[in-house]
């Protein structure tokens, strides 16, 4: 016979969850990978940056992870940090021209925003989880 061991397996907090769902070790690095900040197995976004309305692996409701404008503005913020002063340090070593700062930064800034944006979410949404629990 199988001894049954489901009840030495950790479990989140408050949650109502069964004792046969494991937790995350680490929900911030769970988060920043795109995966569920509980179980880090399922996805924890459908599109882009659209948030699932639970975890496929183990049924966490994430309609009540809420990050608003958060993530945004800390990557508006990171974006224009780096792209700003790597901007500025090119015109004062080489004085380019304008329409090549304009060719070279602007493109440069929406990619670095685009690139950080579904990370930061994730970031957000697993210090969310870890700081309600």
């Amino acid at each position: 016979m199988i001894p049954d061991t489901t009840d030495s397996l950790k479990t989140a907090g408050d949650e109502g969850s069964s004792p046969a769902v494991a937790v995350c070790a680490d929900p911030v690095r769970a988060g920043l990978k795109g995966r569920c900040p509980r179980c880090g197995q399922g996805r924890l976004f459908a599109g882009f940056l659209k948030v699932r309305p639970e975890c496929e692996a183990c049924g966490l409701d994430f309609s009540t992870i809420q990050t608003g404008d958060g993530p945004a503005s800390f990557i508006m913020q990171i974006a224009g940090f780096v792209v700003g002063f790597s901007a500025l340090f090119v015109e004062i070593k080489y004085h380019p021209p304008m329409w090549l700062h304009l060719i070279v930064w602007l493109p440069l800034v929406v990619a670095l925003s685009l690139a950080l944006m579904r990370p930061g979410r994730g970031l957000m949404i697993g210090l969310q989880y870890r700081n309600q629990r």
